[in-house]
């Protein structure tokens, strides 16, 4: 399973933007409150389908003999869910052989004959007439013993039918039949689901969508980790009654923790917006306070509170509130406290 930190590929251009010399101030590293473009994301909430879900039905009649599942059970793929009787389909499958060994069999002699035929023809003993008769007669046994083979794989694969077998691994949801029922083609027997494979379904206002599709960027936050979307599909057609579109996000295979029905939290990507950016390594979280050491001009450190946003990468965060472009903040902010409190015991002093 890939996870992602929220539109980490911005990381990189953040990186370079601070980079350089960090400032020094009486030994204290610093980096600059820059500007940067972040990607404008909303957040909608989903939910979860599974992209492999249906209902096995029979393709022959029989009485059922065997349920195999109840719901809430696992099967593989290719496991036997229900079995049906096959006495009359044993039957047909040797009666469908005998056939095809007798059509062998005339196919056999009308090759010999033919063969004694041409023989004496080449003679000039027998006439045009009779082996025109003998080719044609070994083109009927030809052609009988091929519709004898095709009507025995057509009972065999009717044998096979009597077998339900699952069509993938997965989930039973409901079971539709009872031991004892006679079912014909077609009738519902076992319905299921794989969580394998998972997708969220999400309704997106009317006024995002041409973004939507030209980003193509997704991720749902699936308990605490944000999990990039595979693919992003956009219907083409609005719902008139809420004026929004359906967006489908693919998951990557092998996803835990997300189930039918689930709410899932997404975020888009709908274009692009300025934003300040500081290292997550300059923000203090003290109880509820956010806050920074702000280096001056002069070299004094400040503590001051912020406001933050939407992560920038791997190792930055927004800054909603509270600093401006260009201030310094120190990032390390042990080294920057116990600084600051150096500073208070000076000015003490001094007073």
């Amino acid at each position: 399973m890939r996870s992602f930190k929220p539109w980490s590929a911005i990381g990189i251009f953040v990186t370079s933007l601070l980079a350089g010399v960090p400032v020094m101030a009486e030994g204290l590293d610093t980096a600059p409150v820059a500007r940067a473009e972040l990607p404008r994301v909303y957040r909608l909430d989903g939910v979860a389908e599974a992209i492999n879900q249906g209902t096995v039905s029979a393709q022959t009649a029989g009485r059922v003999l065997a349920v195999n599942v109840d719901v809430d059970d696992y099967v593989g793929q290719g496991d036997v869910i229900v079995r049906l009787e096959d006495v009359e389909h044993q039957a047909r499958v040797s009666q469908s052989n005998a056939n095809l060994q007798a059509a062998v069999a005339r196919r056999q002699d009308a090759e010999i004959e033919f063969r004694r035929i041409q023989g004496v023809f080449a003679k000039q003993a027998v006439s045009q007439a009779e082996m025109d008769k003998a080719t044609t007669a070994l083109k009927q046994a030809r052609a009988g013993e091929k519709a004898a083979e095709a009507a025995a794989e057509q009972t065999l694969q009717q044998l096979e039918y009597t077998l339900i077998k699952a069509p993938y691994n997965g989930i039973v949801t409901e079971r539709q039949v009872e031991v004892g029922e006679s079912v014909q083609p077609g009738q519902p027997l076992i319905s299921g689901l794989s969580l394998e494979q998972m997708r969220i379904s999400v309704d997106v206002p009317q006024n995002l969508v041409e973004s939507i599709r030209q980003e193509r960027k997704a991720q749902a936050k699936v308990g605490s980790q944000w999990i990039m979307a595979e693919d992003v599909t956009v219907f083409p057609v609005a719902d008139p009654r809420s004026d929004t579109f359906k967006v489908r996000l693919r998951l990557p295979n092998g996803v835990e923790g997300v189930f039918p029905g689930m709410y899932i939290k997404v975020g888009f990507v709908a274009g692009s917006q300025p934003a300040l950016v500081v290292p997550l390594s300059a923000v203090v979280l003290r109880s509820e306070v956010v806050a920074v050491y702000v280096v001056d001009a002069d070299g004094r450190v400040h503590f001051r509170h912020i406001r933050l946003g939407s992560p920038a990468g791997r190792a930055h965060v927004s800054v909603l509130s509270g600093l401006d472009e260009g201030e310094l903040v120190a990032t390390d902010p042990v080294a920057a406290g116990i600084l600051l409190k150096s500073q208070r015991s000076a000015k003490v002093r001094d007073e």
